[in-house]
């Protein structure tokens, strides 16, 4: 983990902010999980973690902390071997993603701004994997990392005020769901009938940091009985365990 340097913050009485060089790059996320890894190990009781693009939030729930301390302990573990295997499986989930005109509201839009034919956009879409660097903005929101640079575009200058869960949508360098419904200002290109965020389940989102992500297209009757699938909670998203 000496690969990348890092900026360690005091962010309030209970918190740290540590970050690594601002850039998207996946060895920088694994880095990270490496070190979320080592500082769960020493066992400290009552931390928790939240991973973005380049940085990691930490907050204690016990109380305030004494930051020198807790600073030389996240030096400490910087500083171990990054050598070592990630403890958690990650794995890539196979998203499946409806195209058809009625959910894909700026799917024609968007073709024609990205010089691009409608087909044309959804096999770059479906042909790429697409890494989870964080999970936020709305409960199961995933940011995804590896969008094509033939599909990138701004966002809409307009946003939406309402943006249907499911939603499967473009904007910059990134490409996203929907985990429910919105506001938004992301060009819609398609609809997913994954739930993304179930509150009732043990394990509200079961994307991780570290998974990926690759979508395939499907028809609008599979659609449909995938959201009936889904309704009735049998709807199982395939996933497929990533070498470490």
């Amino acid at each position: 983990m000496k690969e990348f340097p890092i900026n360690i913050k005091p962010f309030g009485q209970r918190a740290v902010l540590v970050e690594w060089p601002n850039e998207v790059n996946e060895s920088i996320l694994n880095d990270i999980l490496r070190f979320v890894d080592c500082f769960q190990q020493l066992g400290l009781p009552g931390w928790e973690m939240s991973i973005a693009y380049n940085s990691l939030t930490m907050v204690s729930a016990m109380e305030d902390i004494d930051f020198d301390l807790i600073a030389e302990q996240i030096k400490a573990c910087h500083n171990e071997d990054g050598s070592q295997q990630l403890s958690k499986e990650r794995y890539l989930w196979k998203i499946p993603v409806c195209y058809d005109a009625e959910f894909g509201l700026d799917l024609n839009e968007t073709a024609q701004t990205l010089a691009l034919s409608v087909d044309e956009l959804i096999v770059q879409h479906t042909s790429f994997q697409y890494t989870v660097f964080g999970i936020g903005f709305l409960p199961g929101f995933m940011y995804l990392g590896g969008l094509p640079s033939k599909l990138e575009i701004p966002r809409r200058k307009e946003p939406r005020l309402h943006v249907a869960r499911g939603s499967v949508g473009l904007a910059g360098k990134q490409t996203g769901i929907y985990p429910q419904d919105s506001p938004g200002g992301w060009n819609i290109i398609g609809s997913s009938p994954i739930p993304i965020f179930n509150p009732a389940s043990e394990k509200p989102c079961f994307v991780s940091v570290g998974d990926k992500i690759q979508f395939t297209q499907i028809s609008r009757a599979e659609y449909d009985l995938k959201r009936i699938e889904a309704e009735v909670g049998i709807l199982r998203p395939e996933k497929h365990k990533l070498d470490a």
